[in-house]
Parts: C-alpha cells; sequence; structure tokens
C-alpha cells in the first residue's frame, strides 16, 4: 500500500454542505503536488420521472447537467485560487457506485467528498452516498463535515 497522494478525486454534488471538502480536497492536492479531478455523478432519470414525458425527462436531465457543470466549476475555481490544477468531469451512473467505479478505474489515491450532500436530511450522521462509498471502496476516503 503507498502512502503517496498523486491523484485526488473531489467528490461534489454542488451543496453548500461540500464546499468544506472542496476546500480540503484543494489544500492536500497543493501540499502534495497531486492532480486533482472534479467529478459530479449524474443520477439516473427514474421511470416514475420518464414516465412524465420525454420532453420532462430531457429538461430534468439537461437542470442536472448544468447542476453538475456549475458544481465542478466550483472545485476548478478554488483550485485557480490555490495554483491547483483541477479537472472537472460528469459521469452518469448511481452517485456511490459512480464515485467507486471511477476512483478504481483511474488509480485515485484519494476520495475526498462531503458527509452530508443534497440526500443529507436522510442520515443524521453521515450521508448515504457518503456511507456507501465508504463502505465500498478499496481507495481511501476522506470524509468532511
Amino acid at each position: 500500500m503507498s502512502t503517496k497522494i498523486e491523484k485526488i478525486m473531489i467528490a461534489t454534488d454542488g451543496s453548500e454542505n461540500v464546499k468544506n471538502a472542496v476546500s480540503w480536497g484543494i489544500e492536500l492536492a497543493k501540499a502534495t503536488d497531486a492532480k486533482v479531478k472534479a467529478v459530479y455523478v449524474l443520477p439516473p432519470v427514474s421511470v416514475s420521472i420518464a414516465s412524465r414525458g420525454e420532453k420532462w425527462a430531457d429538461s430534468l436531465r439537461n437542470h442536472l447537467k448544468d447542476e453538475g457543470k456549475s458544481a465542478t466549476e466550483y472545485v476548478v475555481d478554488a483550485g485557480k485560487k490555490a495554483d491547483v490544477e483541477v479537472e472537472p468531469l460528469i459521469i452518469e451512473g448511481n452517485p456511490a457506485d459512480g464515485i467507486v467505479k471511477f476512483a478504481t478505474e483511474n488509480g485515485i489515491d484519494l476520495i475526498v467528498m462531503g458527509t452530508l450532500g443534497r440526500t443529507g436530511i436522510s442520515h443524521l450522521l453521515l450521508g448515504s452516498v457518503a456511507e456507501n462509498v465508504v463502505r465500498h471502496s478499496k481507495t481511501q476516503v476522506l470524509v468532511v463535515p
């Protein structure tokens, strides 16, 4: 097991709760000279939503893509302020599974994410996405409150 951090993934959903995690991730990258990938996972449009009509589903998907772009650009901007290069990425899938899979497939050394995201109400201590990432990831995970 290597303790050298060369690639950091900052998982973001664009919520206020993730901003502290972004700060930690950027500062760690600066301190270790690591490369950063800002990742937003675009969740699938459910069957119940799609049943409302194709235009409605497309509108929701476009809204989520815009949200993802804004979320990853926030990380890019934070990186610029600290002189850390950040690559923004939007991937599709279940958020927890997407984060774990991306980290594994891309040789990520550390996943940085917030404890509570947009679904934070459902768990009092640890958000459901963060909890699932911690449980299933082979990559080190830093969960920031």
